[in-house]
């Protein structure tokens, strides 16, 4: 039997309604398999015979029509196929294999994913010593042999019999797990579990040795008609779909207009080009006017336009291109990840503006700065020909995509990268008139030498570089920025609200609520929930260095000292943003305030290393009226003229008539916003809740706010928790890419779901919670819950949407009744 008629057999097997056999499914279960065998060929022998006078119709009509030929009649099928399987794979495959830690490095989000296979190599190693190899798709290798060379193996190959993919997925399908209920115990579901990464002949010990471990891992068996999909389409090879056609004249003519803008030849033009590709290299370029599915990305290119792009594969955007280049904007491929998906727009009205930043300032250049690490690593003194008004500005047109490239960013598993930062925060940005290195050239020339990032050392001990750029030059550029604020405030008075950027009347990125979910992060516009405990106003050269220590000099694939350097250094810039925020407050209430986010064991000697005396005695310009002047200042910032955002937050701040009205999911939903919440520790970091409706669905964000006594260490974060001081904040809607658990109920039953939740004051009160209204890993309705809360976060907005990431999907399961008799705190996660 040939191979084509093997795989044929196998999925009528799996499916046999799909092969016409409807009546197998009445076939006693204990068989023997001759006589299984010969019913299975009975059974195709009449379907066959039912279709025969069909498909002889069918054939002639096909080889009379016109242009039909042999080659066509192969080519169709599988074209079609691989087209239709797009939206399967979208919806099934790639929710766990698109990121960098998709599971074996597996990335089905592409042709080029699938062709390229997979990889037993993390790129997630905490405890290397030595940079990784780079396996970015479609930068570091261009054909499948590279790939190869790399130790990427095939799971698409049928050559031999069934393909590693093909296997994967039927493995999963004849899961044993009982469906709603727990999964099995020893199930390792966290992202970092360790993979076996199966190769080709591998595939049938391994599933031998992992029953459990086919695809998708650990889910609700696919649908019938999608496993159907799958199934074909990996058995006839994993054809790539038809290619694309390019963009429209209207869109190509604007691609055109951004290459000539910054590929112009003068010296001022090509460094402000390199500032402007070395802060959009990770964005998802959106022409303006254009469809809202279509973007693109900027390259650094060895050909020029007109030609095909050659990506140069530099490790980081600031590193030597190796000789000429130019610069080229490409298509970006494959399915969106939202975790990976940060707009930015460009087109006419961008490159005017860019021409009003950089062209139309007075500024001269004699020579192009060099490109080296140490000159990457400053990036203040790299382009400090550029007016910084120019460069601040060009940073505050597009806050909320700068500020959520630190957020996504590259990272995709990021609990040590994100545990420097507090659960949620608001920000805001000083202005450009009251920013000292702005106005004040000299201000800027000196902090230059003293604003090195980690990036910039490569030589001396790892002590040495510790000394020199986390304690050293962060403590001194404290003593360095307080002191000349000082002056400034003496002769001033303080700062005021005048101080804080108001969007120029229109801009609503001014205002940014950050949350971090314990693995990851998120950012969106205006100030979101109650009161937060910390709150950051950035600076220009606070912009700069987060973005340059996060984003431009961050390296996914870089050793330990390289992670632990960019993490610790954080570190001191969260502490600037708190500082520059405090400086709008009462000189008096400063310090307690600070002590308050940093108490517990040895933070104080943390302090004293990592910081330099807090200034309480510059005034502050402002007259506060109340007794808890944080809330004052930050509340005031949203109703000082241009009121670009709600001034309350019907669910989580409000009073009155300003809150959401009590017959609406919304308003039934703000008990779970009270304070003290006892019951907020036992829930996800972030849960979605599904209010279906008759006509239709609405998606709240459940955010789990976790208290801690500090966040100035990188380790043992469950010893600085505190559990009993979380909160819960309600956002209509969707913010984060990884749910960690969906709920799901009835409009008329929202206010049940509510007081279900504020009621949990065990483990177990959580466990029955999620039996009532949770929708379990292993749940029959998994799958389609999961395409209703994506089809919602598609409407709410269709430009900044991307597909949601399943890596994080807990499983909750009940405590061990000894963890309840001891006390050890709870977390689903």
């Amino acid at each position: 039997m040939t191979t084509r008629a093997s795989s044929a057999l196998a999925r009528c097997a799996d499916l046999p309604a799909a092969c016409g056999l409807k009546h197998v499914r009445m076939l006693p279960a204990r068989m023997p398999a001759r006589s299984l065998v010969l019913s299975l060929v009975m059974s195709l022998a009449r379907s066959l015979a039912r279709s025969l006078a069909l498909w002889i119709a069918l054939s002639m009509s096909l080889l009379m029509a016109p242009g039909w030929s042999a080659a066509a009649q192969q080519a169709q099928p599988s074209a079609r196929q691989a087209s239709s399987v797009q939206d399967v794979l979208a919806r099934r495959c790639v929710v766990c294999h698109g990121c960098f830690d998709a599971p074996c490095q597996l990335k089905l989000s592409s042709p080029d994913g699938w062709a390229r296979g997979a990889s037993k190599q993390k790129v997630y190693d905490s405890a290397r010593l030595d940079d990784a190899p780079m396996t970015r798709l479609g930068i570091d290798a261009r054909t499948v042999r590279d790939w190869r060379q790399k130790g990427f193996f095939d799971v698409t190959d049928t050559s031999n019999g069934m393909s590693v993919l093909e296997q994967l997925l039927r493995a999963g399908r004849k899961t044993s797990f009982e469906l709603g209920a727990p999964l099995p115990d020893g199930l390792d579901i966290s992202p970092l579990r360790k993979n076996t990464c199966a190769m080709p002949g591998e595939t049938r010990d391994y599933l031998k040795d992992h029953p459990q471990g086919g695809m998708p891992f650990a889910m609700a068996p696919l649908p019938d008609e999608d496993y159907r999909q799958l199934i074909d389409w990996a058995a006839d090879g994993a054809p790539a779909p038809p290619t694309s056609a390019g963009p429209p004249e209207d869109a190509a003519r604007q691609l055109i207009a951004v290459e000539d803008y910054l590929n112009q030849k003068d010296l001022r033009s090509r460094l402000v080009a390199r500032y402007i590709f070395e802060h959009l290299f990770l964005g998802h370029l959106h022409l303006e006017g254009d469809d809202p599915r279509r973007f693109f990305r900027l390259i650094r290119s060895r050909t020029g336009p007109g030609d095909a792009p050659d990506e140069i594969a530099s490790r980081r955007p600031f590193d030597d291109p190796g000789g000429a280049f130019h610069y080229r904007v490409v298509p970006v491929e494959g399915v969106l990840l939202h975790k990976e998906h940060i707009v930015y727009r460009i087109g006419p009205d961008r490159l005017a503006r860019y021409r009003e930043l950089f062209q139309d300032a007075d500024w001269d250049l004699d020579a192009l700065p060099p490109y080296s690490t140490a000159a990457g690593g400053n990036p203040l003194s790299t382009f400090s020909a550029i007016p910084a008004r120019s460069r601040y500005r060009f940073l505050l047109d597009d806050g909320l995509y700068f500020v959520r490239s630190f957020i996504r960013g590259p990272v995709c598993y990021g609990k040590v990268a994100v545990n420097v930062i507090e659960d949620r925060f608001w920000v805001s940005f000083l202005d450009p008139e009251a920013d000292l290195s702005v106005t004040d050239p000299a201000f800027l020339k000196a902090a230059i030498p003293i604003l090195e990032l980690p990036v910039a050392r490569t030589d001396g001990t790892i002590s040495e570089r510790l000394e020199g750029f986390l304690r050293l030059g962060p403590v001194k550029y404290q003593d360095f920025r307080q002191s000349g604020y000082a002056r400034k405030y003496e002769a001033e008075g303080g700062p005021g609200y005048a101080d804080i950027w108001d969007g120029d009347g229109s801009n609503t990125d001014a205002r940014l609520t950050v949350y971090r979910n314990f693995t990851s992060a998120s950012v969106v516009s205006g100030f979101i929930g109650s009161v937060p405990e910390t709150a950051w106003v950035i600076d220009f050269p606070l912009f700069e260095q987060i973005y340059y220590n996060l984003v431009a000099g961050f390296d996914v694939f870089g050793n330990i000292e390289h992670q632990l350097t960019t993490r610790i250094y954080t570190d001191s810039l969260r502490r600037e943003g708190e500082r520059i925020f405090l400086s709008f407050l009462p000189p008096d209430l400063r310090m307690p305030l600070h002590d308050s986010w940093y108490r517990g064991p040895l933070v104080s000697l943390v302090n004293q290393w990592a910081a330099s005396p807090l200034d309480n005695r510059s005034p502050t310009a402002i007259a506060f009226q109340t007794a808890h002047p944080k809330r004052e200042f930050l509340t005031r910032l949203l109703r000082i003229a241009p009121r670009l955002w709600p001034q309350t937050d019907p669910i989580n701040r409000c009073s009155g008539a300003d809150c959401a009205a009590p017959d609406t999911a919304a308003g039934q939903l703000r008990p779970l916003t009270a304070k003290p919440a006892p019951f907020a520790k036992y829930m996800p970091d972030i849960a979605l809740l599904l209010v279906e409706a008759d006509d239709h669905d609405a998606v709240f964000t459940l955010v789990h706010d976790k208290a801690h006594s500090n966040v100035a260490f990188i380790f043992n974060e469950d010893l600085r928790r505190e559990p009993d001081n979380d909160t819960l904040t309600i956002v209509p809607g969707q913010l984060s890419s990884y749910p960690n658990f969906i709920f799901k109920v009835a409009e008329a039953r929202v206010t049940d779901f509510a007081g279900a939740v504020t009621k949990m004051r065990s483990p177990q009160d959580y466990i029955s919670l999620v039996a009532e209204y949770g929708i379990r890993r292993s749940d029959a309705r998994f799958w389609s819950t999961y395409d209703r809360v994506q089809a919602a976060l598609n409407t709410q907005n269709d430009v900044e949407a991307g597909l949601l990431d399943l890596n994080r999907y807990r499983d909750p399961k009940a405590l061990d009744p000894l963890e309840s008799l001891f006390g050890f705190s709870f977390s689903p996660d």
